[in-house]
């Protein structure tokens, strides 16, 4: 009875082993799902960073848009602080904008990436790499901090 019981567990071992060597880890995965279309909705918040390229918006900006437009930007660091010194605030994008601007890229033949939060669809990441041979001719928006709704605090409108 005892050989039995040895020789039942070694054939569990050896085939969970087999299988182990496989590449299968339980059940198959699943695709990765499609993030639901996004539509911007009339006022939100989000904090965007500008990180790359030769452009003169860099830094990390909380943004405020009321009506599809944007009503505020706040610098939170000395370079995002800069540009809103040097009035290019105005350069800050509602994220509609910013993945318009991604389409209009890749139709003209540019390297983008246009990533977006797998539960609403909104953009967290938009590259646009206007030509491979080029260089610092790149954006890049890093999104966080999305909220819908709200209306904005008092503040200065940008220059436009």
């Amino acid at each position: 009875m005892r050989i039995r019981g040895v020789l039942c567990g070694a054939l569990i071992l050896a085939a969970v082993g087999g299988c182990a060597g496989s590449g299968a880890s339980g059940p198959a995965a699943e695709p990765a799902a499609t993030p639901p279309a996004w539509t911007e909705p009339a006022d939100y918040k989000f904090t965007v960073e500008s990180s790359c390229g030769g452009q003169p918006l860099i830094g990390l900006f909380r943004v405020t848009v009321s009506d599809g437009a944007v009503t505020r930007s706040e610098g939170l660091d000395a370079a995002a602080r800069r540009a809103l010194m040097l009035r290019v605030a105005h350069l800050v994008p509602t994220l509609r904008q910013m993945v318009d601007q991604a389409e209009q890229a890749r139709a003209g033949g540019a390297a983008v990436t246009l990533e977006r939060d797998p539960a609403d669809g909104h953009p967290i990441a938009v590259r646009i790499d206007e030509s491979k041979d080029a260089v610092d001719d790149e954006t890049c928006y890093t999104i966080s901090g999305y909220t819908i709704g709200g209306k904005p605090g008092p503040s200065v409108r940008p220059s436009r």
